[in-house]
C-alpha cells in the first residue's frame, strides 16, 4: 500500500472514532431520558433545547474538575488504565466492516475476541493500582464476572462461525437471507444476557455494587479518569448493540432496519437497567458455569453437525 492508502485508512478510522464518541455522548442523554420516563419524571431538559447539549456540559464539568489521586497509589498505572480502557473499547470498532477503504479484514471476529479479552487487564490494574481494598475487591469481582461470561460469548460466536464458515463480520450480511435470529433464537437470548454481563450493566453491575463495594474498581477515580471509564462502558454498549444486530438481525449495512435494531438493542440495555434489580453474585456465577456453558456447548455441537450434514449430504 502506498502513502495515500495509509492516509485514507487513518482518516476513516479517525472519522469513525469521532462519530462513536459523539454517539456515546448522546447515548448517555438517551439513557437519562428513558430512565426519567420509566421513573415518571423528566430527564435532563435545561441545557439547550430538550437538554440536547447536556452530554457536552457533563463532559466539560468532569474534565475541568480537580484530579485527585491516592497518596499510596501506583501513579503511572493509575493514570494509564482509564486511558487504555477507553482506547481498547474504541479500538474494537476497527473490526466493524466498512464499505469504503478501511480495516475490513478477514479475521475481524478473532480481533474482536482478542481485544475484548485484553480489556479485562485494564479493569484489574485500575483496581489494584489505586491501593484501596474497596477498588481491589471491585476489580476482582468484575474480572471474574467478565472472564466467566467470555467463555459462553466465544462459544456462541463459534456457533455463528460454523454457520458461515468464516471469521469475517462482513460475511454475515451475505449469509443472512433468512436472519440468524430465527435459526439460533436461544443463542440470541443468551447473547443478550452475556452482553449485559460483559458490559457490567444491570442486573449484572457487580463492579458497582454500592451497598457492598462503595463503587467498585473506579472508587478512587475522579475528573477525567472517571469520565474515561464510563465512556469506555458506553462505547462497549454501542458496540455490543451493533454486533448483536450484525450477527442475528440481518447484518445489512445498507438497510435502515439494521440501524433501527441497533437503537432498539441500546434501548433494551437501558430498559433492563430501569426494570430489573441487581442479581446475587453467586447466582451470576452459577448461571455462567452451570447453565450457559453446557447449553452453549451443546448448541455448538448441534450447529456444527447441522453444517456438516448440509455440506456433505
Amino acid at each position: 500500500m502506498n502513502f495515500f492508502d495509509n492516509l485514507l485508512i487513518f482518516s476513516t478510522s479517525i472519522f469513525m472514532v469521532v462519530m462513536v464518541l459523539i454517539g456515546l455522548a448522546f447515548l448517555t442523554l438517551f439513557e437519562r431520558k428513558i430512565l426519567g420516563y420509566i421513573q415518571i419524571r423528566k430527564g435532563p431538559n435545561k441545557v439547550s433545547f430538550l437538554g440536547l447539549l447536556q452530554p457536552f456540559g457533563d463532559a466539560i464539568k468532569l474534565f475541568s474538575k480537580e484530579q485527585n489521586y491516592p497518596f499510596m497509589s501506583n501513579l503511572s498505572l493509575y493514570y494509564l488504565c482509564p486511558i487504555m480502557n477507553l482506547m481498547l473499547s474504541l479500538f474494537l470498532w476497527m473490526s466493524i466492516p466498512f464499505f469504503s477503504f478501511n480495516l475490513s479484514f478477514s479475521l475481524s471476529m478473532l480481533f474482536f475476541l482478542s481485544i475484548g479479552s485484553v480489556s479485562v487487564y485494564t479493569v484489574m490494574l485500575s483496581g489494584w493500582s489505586s491501593n484501596s481494598s474497596y477498588s481491589l475487591l471491585g476489580s476482582l469481582r468484575s474480572v471474574a464476572q467478565t472472564i466467566s461470561y467470555e467463555v459462553s460469548l466465544i462459544l456462541i460466536l463459534m456457533s455463528l462461525m460454523f454457520m458461515t464458515l468464516s471469521l469475517n463480520f462482513f460475511d454475515l450480511m451475505i449469509f443472512q437471507d433468512c436472519w440468524f435470529v430465527f435459526f439460533l433464537f436461544p443463542l440470541f437470548l443468551m447473547w443478550l444476557v452475556t452482553g449485559l454481563a460483559e458490559t457490567n450493566r444491570t442486573p449484572f453491575d457487580f463492579a458497582e455494587g454500592e451497598s457492598e463495594l462503595v463503587s467498585g474498581f473506579n472508587v478512587e477515580y475522579s475528573s477525567g479518569g472517571f469520565a474515561m471509564i464510563f465512556m469506555a462502558e458506553y462505547s462497549s454498549i454501542l458496540l455490543m448493540s451493533f454486533i448483536s444486530s450484525l450477527l442475528f438481525l440481518g447484518g445489512n449495512l445498507f438497510s435502515f432496519v439494521f440501524y433501527f435494531f441497533i437503537g432498539f438493542i441500546s434501548f433494551f440495555w437501558i430498559w433492563v437497567r430501569g426494570t430489573l434489580p441487581r442479581f446475587r453474585y453467586d447466582k451470576l456465577m452459577y448461571l455462567a458455569w452451570k447453565s450457559y456453558l453446557p447449553v452453549s456447548l451443546n448448541f455448538l455441537f448441534f450447529y456444527e453437525s447441522v453444517k456438516f450434514y448440509i455440506l456433505f449430504f
